[in-house]
């Protein structure tokens, strides 16, 4: 990848890795590499800000290199527009990243490599089950929050192959990865020791063709070769899955460090009905980066409330040990008015 000012012409955007280095903090000194990772599935509020900046700061306090993807491969949730206004919000925080962007959606032939080494080492089978079919099952429980029901394994063992499934059933197939091990232990940065229990057989290929979130996720770590992933704990539940791609792949995993949620009065991870905390809506009524960067670094455990200041400005206080040790609420934020 290269380095330096980058003229994207997907998002019609400059990488503004360059200006970092002017600012001060742009020389890289260790081997550390940590990504930022944006989703285009809506506009970027508050508690996406607060674990970029996070993300921003392990890289930037280690002297390390941090690389930026857009995860575009949820077709329907993607909206049109929502990957360039978010690296325009990434840059009006003041937040840079090193090389090139990579955009999931154009790297299709890399995953379905991926799947197509999977299933010649026989880790994967086609699937025809609905999710209504799976959810109707008696022995599948539900698992963590928006991560649907528990498959119960109908299809393992069923077909020989893609086609053989198309034939028997006239459904598209989706490929599911069989799960060997009941779990996979690690130690996470921020929520210390974690059981890693897999529940069920999960897809790696959907129905369409294209590769599902923890596949794409697993080649794309290990491809730019991130050292750290630094995320929001509602992913905490995928990390088992995932360290059992790299297993089956024969790949080395990065460290995981899950940062508590910034929620809404009610509990739940911040969102709109929580009002409108979208960087965007504080742009549009005059709130000042600074302001905004101020509130992430209070969110974050690292300045007072009220405090207006840059990214640059946190790293010399910059420590994990310093973030909440649960969720913090992110809706009173007070940058209005």
């Amino acid at each position: 990848m290269g380095s330096g000012a980058r003229h994207d012409a997907k998002f019609g955007m400059t990488n503004p890795t360059s200006a970092g280095a002017a600012a001060g903090h742009g020389a890289r000194t260790s081997g550390y590499v940590g990504r930022l990772a944006p989703s285009p599935t809506g506009a970027l509020h508050l508690g996406n800000a607060r674990t970029f900046l996070l993300a921003w700061l392990a890289a930037r306090s280690r002297g390390g290199t941090l690389r930026l993807r857009i995860e575009d491969i949820d077709g329907p949730r993607i909206q049109a527009g929502a990957a360039a206004a978010t690296l325009d919000d990434l840059r009006w925080l003041g937040l840079d990243w090193d090389g090139e962007v990579w955009v999931q959606s154009q790297r299709l032939p890399v995953y379905a490599d991926a799947v197509a080494r999977l299933f010649a080492a026989g880790h994967l089978y086609p699937c025809v089950c609905t999710r209504a079919e799976i959810d109707r099952a008696a022995s599948a429980p539900h698992g963590p929050e928006d991560d649907g029901p528990v498959y119960p394994g109908t299809c393992r063992g069923r077909f020989p192959s893609l086609a053989a499934a198309r034939a028997a059933t006239g459904r598209e197939p989706a490929l599911r990865f069989g799960v060997a091990a009941a779990a996979l232990p690690f130690v996470d940065g921020c929520a210390g020791p974690q059981a890693g229990i897999l529940r069920g057989d999960f897809v790696v290929q959907k129905r369409d063709g294209g590769p599902a979130y923890q596949l794409a996720v697993v080649v794309d770590d290990h491809a730019q070769g991130i050292t750290e992933v630094v995320r929001a704990d509602d992913l905490l539940p995928s990390t088992p899955r995932q360290l059992a791609l790299y297993r089956a792949l024969g790949l080395q995993p990065p460290a995981f460090r899950h940062v508590p949620l910034v929620v809404g009065g009610d509990g739940l991870r911040l969102a709109k009905r929580h009002g409108d905390t979208s960087l965007r809506h504080l742009r549009a009524q005059g709130v000042a980066a600074a302001a905004v960067v101020g509130h992430l670094g209070w969110l974050a455990g690292l300045v007072p409330r009220g405090t207006s200041c840059l990214p640059a400005d946190l790293l010399p206080g910059f420590a994990f040990e310093r973030l909440p040790a649960g969720p913090v609420r992110g809706d009173e934020h007070g940058l209005l008015g």
